[in-house]
């Protein structure tokens, strides 16, 4: 027999048994329940041994964009660089007498801490003086520094200004997607001042006959709201960037006498920086210049006078010692292209000249009564201002 000691001994290791035994049960147990929790519930966070480090849920950063906020910082950023452009028109002379010229306004937007300020040459031309409103309401005299008739631009530069307000940053305009948020920013009516639109870019590339033998190209088309004062005033993206120069609007097509809205169109700012830059550095805009006066072709004419081709230019007269004399241009020729390109109802003359520089040596196909012929010039320089 055991003795009574012996009996308790082993008593006790059983105990001991048991109980381990019956610890790894609920350890496994409580395993099993965690692990279904955790299916169970995914977003639940499973239990872990207290000696393990914790385990923690994973985190994803999601980055959103509150379109308010970015206008307001844009406006804050660009919109004390937006002035508003008064042009005093000289008086006119009638049956009548002598009647004041008036005034007319547009928008600008300074692009230089020594007080460049980028308009439209149509918000200036003709103009006897022009002065600038800045953003807090200081008007100041301003120098026309250079103009370009061909893209709508001019250069002033305001007078007497120790401190710019604020100076635009022009962005790259040829970065642009349709659909992108923009804001329009100028003095509608002359009277409005600094006031801000916004909307989207609807499409870029736009071409817009200006009815003067040339067209306006490259055009972003915004369907921001942008009314008669709102032209030379920025068009900006949301980071603040000035990416166009707004310039006109269509409220109809002309012919079938539809009324549209939300047709706003502006410059790009790539074209607005290459032409201001001219315009700084030099007090022009080098354009290449052939030497000729000419009429436009058109279909109709062309049927009219059994001409040889639809579109072109006739040639009414040579200037004397111009590329177009020394290249035996003569009056009474008819160009039908100008380097590598056709001219036709979307490439007007000028816009197919202005597609090459001073210097260049080009060829021209040219109809001499029935005979075409080709011609080389060399172009040069023209000097618009």
């Amino acid at each position: 027999m055991l003795s009574t000691k012996r009996i308790v001994y082993v008593f006790f290791i059983l105990l001991v048994a048991g109980v381990s035994a019956l610890a790894g049960v609920l350890s496994g147990g409580l395993a099993v329940y965690t692990a279904m929790r955790s299916s169970l519930h995914p977003g639940a966070t499973p239990l872990a041994p207290a000696s393990a480090a914790p385990v923690r849920a994973p985190t994803q950063q999601v980055t959103t964009v509150d379109i308010n906020t970015a206008i307001t910082q844009a406006v804050d950023e660009t919109g004390p660089a937006v002035v508003t452009v008064v042009s005093t028109l000289p008086d006119q002379t009638t049956l009548f007498g002598v009647a004041p010229g008036g005034q007319s306004t547009g928008s600008g937007v300074i692009i230089s801490e020594k007080g460049y300020v980028l308009t439209n040459n149509h918000v200036i031309s003709g103009a006897q003086k022009v002065e600038v409103v800045l953003a807090d309401g200081t008007t100041l005299s301003a120098k026309v520094v250079g103009t370009d008739q061909f893209s709508d631009l001019a250069v002033l530069l305001a007078e007497g200004v120790k401190d710019v307000p604020a100076v635009a940053v022009l962005g790259n305009s040829d970065n642009l997607k349709p659909g992108e948020s923009v804001i329009a920013i100028g003095s509608p009516l002359g009277d409005f001042k600094n006031t801000v639109t916004a909307g989207v870019v609807s499409a870029t590339g736009r071409s817009l006959d200006t009815g003067e033998g040339y067209q306006l190209e490259g055009m972003i088309q915004t369907d921001a709201a942008i009314n008669h004062g709102n032209s030379g005033g920025p068009l900006v993206n949301l980071a603040g960037q000035v990416i166009g120069i707004n310039t006109l609007i269509v409220r109809s097509s002309g012919t079938s006498g539809d009324v549209a809205e939300g047709l706003g169109f502006a410059i790009p700012a790539n074209i607005a920086r290459a032409v201001s830059d001219q315009i700084i550095a030099k007090g022009y805009v080098s354009r290449p210049y052939l030497g000729i006066q000419w009429q436009w072709i058109t279909p109709n004419i062309a049927a009219a006078y059994n001409l040889p081709v639809e579109w072109g230019v006739y040639v009414g007269s040579v200037d004397t010692q111009s590329p177009a004399a020394e290249g035996g241009l003569r009056r009474g020729d008819i160009i039908a292209q100008i380097g590598t390109v056709t001219l036709d109802d979307s490439h007007p003359y000028i816009n197919a000249l202005f597609n090459y520089s001073p210097g260049d040596k080009i060829e021209l196909v040219v109809w001499r009564g029935q005979d075409k012929i080709k011609l080389q010039v060399t172009l040069a320089e023209s000097r618009i201002q």
